[in-house]
């Protein structure tokens, strides 16, 4: 057998790590690692499909590609996320941080771009609103609810993160798919930093740590539709990558979930890196007016 060449080798590295851009994580915080990353393959009317999972990396097909994208479970699970940096200890508000300006310049909305409304899990104790799984403050997802990261939302975000590329832009996966035990590992080391800043005060600590993170069971990161890229706190807000996201993700289908100046109704603060995927009919709609997701729907977002 031949030997390959050194070369050869660092350029088949190169060519699987620009199929999908760049995975990356950013955390100031000591977070715990997932287990195992997971990407969902569903198909159109199934609740359940196929699961792709390893012990430390996720392989999954890239959108129109006959390569493989491989991520290590800390790249797409690790980070999470973060409160404001410029937000004072004990303030939810963080109206200081300016939102994405508006663009002129319209990136070209193909019908390759078109992403259909993802899979429904058939699933009693899920919360469906017009077709859409809700997961906030006030609906739950059970604690065994494990879809993995689901493969039209990824092969979305793959087309979404390469025609940023085509524009010089890098816009990767930070954070996917998360457990309920994961997620409660994360929510509760929050509340734990929360409450050694306000001199050990756990209620304090708890209410700081409700405006920028979920408790277990109410993080759209365990729907398997939820995504954050690249630096998951506000030093993303006003890069052109967030301005970039902000205007053009819809035609992708995914909507920005928690944008200025919504933190009373949505219950968190603004996130310029975390989108959601509901398909490019409905994420357009939603974008053109203006609204979230609990007021398009009519619904609210505060722990009962």
């Amino acid at each position: 057998m031949k030997r390959i060449s050194k070369i050869t080798l660092i350029l088949m590295a190169a060519a699987s790590m620009t199929a999908c851009g760049k995975v990356g994580e950013r955390s100031s915080l000591p977070i715990p690692q997932q287990p195992a990353a997971t990407v969902t393959e569903a198909a159109t009317g199934t609740s359940a499909e196929e699961s792709t999972t390893a012990a430390d990396t996720t392989t999954t097909a890239a959108a129109d590609s006959s390569e493989t994208v491989t991520t290590t479970a800390a790249d797409t699970e690790a980070a999470t996320e973060a409160p404001a940096a410029n937000t004072a200890a004990g303030s939810s508000d963080n109206t200081a941080a300016a939102p994405a300006q508006q663009q002129s310049a319209q990136t070209s909305s193909s019908s390759d771009n078109y992403g259909p409304a993802p899979v429904q899990y058939d699933d009693s104790r899920l919360t469906y609103i017009n077709g859409v799984l809700i997961a906030n403050k006030s609906y739950s997802l059970p604690a065994d609810f494990a879809p993995g990261l689901d493969s039209t939302c990824y092969n979305q975000f793959c087309k979404l993160s390469n025609a940023a590329a085509q524009e010089g832009l890098n816009i990767y996966l930070s954070s996917g798919f998360r457990s309920y035990d994961y997620q409660a590992q994360i929510y509760n080391n929050y509340v734990e930093r929360e409450t050694i800043n306000n001199n050990g005060d756990a209620v304090k600590g708890k209410q700081i740590a409700d405006t920028y993170s979920a408790r277990p069971g109410h993080s759209e990161h365990q729907t398997g539709l939820a995504i954050d890229v690249n630096q998951i706190d506000d030093s993303f807000i006003g890069t052109p990558e967030a301005i970039w996201l902000e205007n053009h993700c819809h035609e992708f289908g995914f909507i920005l979930r928690y944008p200025q100046g919504k933190q009373d109704i949505t219950g968190y603060q603004y996130e310029s890196w975390h989108i959601r995927y509901v398909g490019t009919d409905l994420a357009t709609q939603i974008h053109n007016s203006g609204l979230t997701l609990e007021e398009y729907f009519g619904i609210d977002s505060y722990y009962h």
